[in-house]
């Protein structure tokens, strides 16, 4: 293997998760955009995560086969991540009182709908989706 073939296969590497993030619609979290995207009426799932985490990634895992399932909830629901380790002490994460990586919160309007802490089960994952995508639709 030659050294063009090494660095486009690192490339391939590094670019790979975020253009699979891009495929399932998660938008990465920047500050602001939970309140704007509530204030348009749309609902919104949050992930707070860390590329460490193996609970986060087993939480993904399940997040992008249910995605992948059931397309209405890309087309219906704002996905968004939030990196905790950037955002752990961030003021969004204190006014929803995250405890920890590895949650999800479904927000619509001022109320929150659902939340997992940890929870890596398909079930308990997808009974918090279809939640989402029914405030979505309704």
């Amino acid at each position: 293997m030659n050294r063009r073939e090494i660095l486009a296969l690192g490339a391939a590497f590094v670019t790979a998760p975020m253009a699979a993030q891009a495929m399932e619609g998660a938008k990465a979290y920047t500050p602001g955009m939970v309140d704007a995207a509530l204030a348009r009426g749309e609902t919104v799932f949050l992930d707070f995560k860390a590329s460490w985490c193996s609970t986060c990634a087993a939480q993904g895992r399940v997040l992008s086969a249910l995605k992948a399932e059931m397309p209405g909830y890309t087309s219906s629901i704002t996905f968004i991540d939030v990196d905790w380790d950037e955002f752990k002490d961030a003021e969004i994460t204190r006014r929803l009182e995250i405890p920890r990586r590895s949650t999800l919160v479904v927000l619509k309007g001022d109320e929150e709908l659902g939340r997992i802490v940890a929870g890596t089960g398909k079930e308990q994952i997808k009974a918090l989706m279809d939640t989402a995508l029914a405030a979505a639709t309704s």
